[in-house]
């Protein structure tokens, strides 16, 4: 059949009504715009005589003035009766014909459907057309033979749908209803009345209905079951958001309560993660072991405070018995759920002992626990509860709890080992350093130490005091570039080559020099650093102070200067111009000297107690995040020391500038007030290089001994400076300085202008010298010597005996 260029309409048919010899009565108005000819040329024409050709229900219809033929579909129906007017045809335009039937066929096809819903809805929204069974959408009730039974139609949506459902499509359908605008996709949850516990999720389609005069007639609702999709979308939604936020930190407490916040209110209503308290020390877990102690470290509650008979967050509690077996795997259990934890509250010491408490509350409700399992371990368990009116937990959500249980475990185990090599590392990183507060005649010093929050900021960084010679005493602090094991082992051996160097007496220039050299050897015996942990790039400050003169000598490699406060002026940072740090090599190291006056302050601190870094967690407010007022707060806590001691000041500063005391990187801190020597405990003396002095020397040294009350020294001391003096006269020249220095021990100095360092050995009895060092090395107490801008010094030190004899 040709197809008309201007297809009629769908209901473009025409009605002739025929007598007894198929001549035409009557016709609609229609039918001489379809057959071609006046209304009044069609009445009393014969159908054959309208037509060309009619066989087979179909006709061909010439049209004047077109080349093709009209085909028309003819449906005739004989009238009952001996009247005049015997049969009624109807002629269609075969397209229009063929469109009707193809909506025909979608209707039939679309109410045939078991996959896809249909309902038809009248404007007051009852349903007055559905294609599925009562068995999957309406409310049906059962008779004595067990079949279901529909509610007649028309039925309200309420009665197939549980009321927030039934609402929730009432009100969009009303929208559609009243406003024409169609709803598409629309995803909700549609649980039928017969089974309100099932969860069941539709995607729904909505059209208004019109007739052809364009009145509202109602509308329509397509829907599929999309609840496999949807449970798995919400699936992998959760699972992404407990990978994206658990394990964002290594923080164990932090962890478990964003577990919490993840799975509330989603999947449950109130979320409760017990935790083995062995494992907020980095230990083992000890889940099932009777008596074992638990925290409730996590928790989360979706609407209103928290039930008071459930454990809060931070509960500490011990395990009694395990009822059920299935916690100590990997199984989730679900309701209906026995007492499967027994378990009695701990109560901190001096509390009041609190009611006894439940992991879950015990009214309305679905419960559900998920042991915590990782690495074949079980760490702890996941409460989990909703509230009346949700759909209970099921086996699928079982699953899923186990699964995220599974991803969670991990996390938190992970943790656990960080928290353990955290600790590790602090442990070894304190066990290196030296006491906090240290007492000498030089100075009353005060360390602190202060661990980054994270392994990867700690390890490396040390502080020490070191007693010298002469009353003297050394401050160091120094850090290692890098954290971690690694770095803190590092750190020892430069700590212990410092004192070694120290003990040597050297300048500290000459002490920086060294340990660069050190540092250069350490890296080539390495060759290729494992973690960027090694010596090179380590720093260094290095300072010595002279109770005596008051001068106190530095020098720096890869240091920030000290900040120094005398007695009543402003504190000022020393112009010390730093090095570069240790293992570049090929620059030398300068020193500064500046003097001293008793009870100066002296703060010795790691660039990163005053550096701010955006995003700290220990910085101060923006407005005091740069590092000029961050030093500008040193310097007021210095400027308000008073008589507080080192180890108070030291507090006050890491209040001011870390009052968190969590940092990003570890931090230093060593605080320093000075004493010198009063001037009656000290003499000094100049002698000529003549044998002759010798004499006077120990004359010299037995009327300040007698008038210093140290009469059982003066034996010892007659014979030390005897020797001593002999030596530099002999094989030095002069002049010869004696100095003697009393302090916590006694303190003789001998200087001469030669650099030869002496050496101790043993004489042989044929041998006519060699003795006198062995013997001062017996009298004294310690020995040793140093060298000086003009020569070299041999000093001794002997315990001081008040008791004659």
């Amino acid at each position: 059949m040709t197809a008309s260029p201007d297809p009629l309409p769908l209901d473009a048919a025409v009605v002739l009504v025929l007598g007894a010899r198929d001549e035409v009565l009557t016709c609609t108005p229609d039918a001489a715009e379809l057959l071609g000819r006046p209304a009044e040329h069609i009445t009393g024409q014969r159908l054959d005589q309208l037509l060309d050709r009619v066989e087979h229900g179909c006709a061909t219809l010439a049209r004047p003035g077109r080349p093709d033929s009209l085909r028309l579909r003819l449906t005739t129906v004989d009238l009952p009766g001996g009247g005049t007017a015997r049969r009624l045809v109807t002629l269609t335009p075969e397209d229009a014909a063929h469109r009707h039937e193809e909506d025909q066929a979608l209707v039939r096809a679309l109410f045939s459907q078991r996959r896809v819903g249909i309902a038809i809805h009248r404007t007051d929204l009852r349903i007055t057309r559905i294609n599925l069974t009562p068995q999957v959408l309406l409310s049906a009730t059962k008779t004595g033979e067990g079949q279901a039974r529909p509610s007649p139609l028309p039925a309200p949506i309420s009665a197939m749908l549980v009321p927030e459902d039934a609402d929730a499509l009432s009100g969009r359908l009303r929208q559609v209803v009243d406003s024409g605008e169609p709803v598409i996709d629309w995803e909700h949850t549609a649980r039928l009345r017969d089974a309100p516990d099932d969860e069941r999720v539709l995607s729904i389609q909505m059209f208004q209905l019109r007739d052809r005069a364009e009145r509202v007639q109602g509308a329509v609702s397509i829907f599929t079951d999309i609840t496999e999709q949807y449970i798995s979308r919400r699936r992998m939604a959760l699972l992404h958001a407990v990978a994206e936020r658990i394990g964002a930190t290594l923080d164990i407490a932090a962890n478990a309560q964003e577990l919490a916040k993840v799975l509330v209110p989603g999947f449950a209503d109130l979320a409760g993660v017990d935790i083995s308290g062995l494992m907020l020390g980095g230990d083992e877990p000890e889940w099932t072991v009777p008596g074992a102690q638990l925290r409730r470290l996590g928790g989360e509650v979706a609407h209103g405070e928290w039930p008071a008979e459930v454990y809060p967050p931070g509960a500490l509690f011990r395990v009694e018995e395990f009822a059920d077996p299935r916690l100590t795997g990997d199984r989730a259990l679900r309701e209906p759920l026995p007492e499967a934890v027994r378990t009695t509250p701990l109560t901190p010491p001096g509390a009041e002992p609190g009611p006894a408490a439940y992991q879950l509350p015990q009214g309305p409700g679905s419960r559900m626990i998920v042991p915590l399992t990782a690495r074949g371990q079980v760490l702890g368990a996941l409460h989990l509860w909703r509230a009346p009116g949700r759909l209970t937990f099921t086996l699928q959500d079982a699953w899923l709890g186990e699964e995220i249980g599974s991803r969670a475990a991990l996390s938190l185990d992970n943790a656990r080992r960080y928290t353990r090599e955290h600790r590790t590392v602090e442990s070894l990183q304190r066990s290196l350093l030296p006491q906090p507060v240290v007492e000498l005649s030089a100075a009353r010093t005060a360390g602190s130490y202060v661990a980054a929050r994270t392994a990867a900021g700690t390890g490396g960084t040390w502080y020490d005091v070191i007693p010298l010679s002469s009353a003297r005493v050394a401050f160091v602090i120094g850090d290692i570039a890098g954290h971690g094991l690694n770095a803190t082992a590092t750190m020892g051996r430069l700590r212990t080559a410092v004192q070694t160097l120290a003990d040597l007496d050297l300048a500290p220039e000459e002490l920086l020099t060294r340990l660069d050299d050190l540092a250069i050897r350490l890296a080539d015996a390495e060759q290729e650093p494992r973690d960027g942990t090694g010596a090179v790039g380590a720093t260094c400050l290095y300072c010595v102070y002279d109770p005596v003169s008051g001068d106190c000598t530095m020098a720096g490699a890869g240091r920030v200067p000290p900040v120094l406060a005398l007695p009543g002026r402003p504190p000022e940072v020393v112009p010390l111009k730093a090095g570069p740090p240790l293992g570049v090599g090929g620059t030398p190291f300068e020193s500064v000297r500046v003097r001293l006056e008793p009870d100066s302050w002296l703060l010795l601190f790691s660039d990163e107690l005053v550096a701010a870094r955006a995003g700290d967690g220990d910085i101060l407010e923006p407005a005091e995040n740069t590092p000029e007022e961050r030093m500008e707060l040193l310097r007021a806590e210095l400027s308000a020391a008073g008589d507080r001691t080192p180890a108070e000041l030291g507090r006050a500063v890491l209040d001011a500038l870390l009052p968190r005391r969590t940092p990003d990187s570890e931090v230093a801190l060593l605080v320093a007030r000075v004493r010198t020597l009063p001037e009656d405990a000290t003499a000094h003396w100049s002698f000529a290089a003549d044998p002759a002095v010798v004499g006077e020397a120990r004359n010299a040294v037995l009327d300040r001994l007698t008038e210093w009350g140290l009469d059982a020294n003066v034996f010892a001391t007659e014979l030390i400076v005897s020797e001593l003096v002999t030596n530099a006269i002999r094989y030095a020249g002069g002049p010869v300085e004696l100095r003697l220095i009393r302090d916590e021990t006694l303190i003789c100095e001998v200087s001469d202008p030669s650099e030869t360092q002496p050496h101790l050995r043993r004489a042989r009895p044929t041998d006519e010298g060699g003795r006198g060092l062995f013997l001062v090395a017996q009298l004294a107490h310690r020995w040793g010597s140093r060298y000086t801008s003009r020569g070299k010094t041999i000093w001794t030190e002997q315990l001081l005996d008040t008791e004659p004899g």
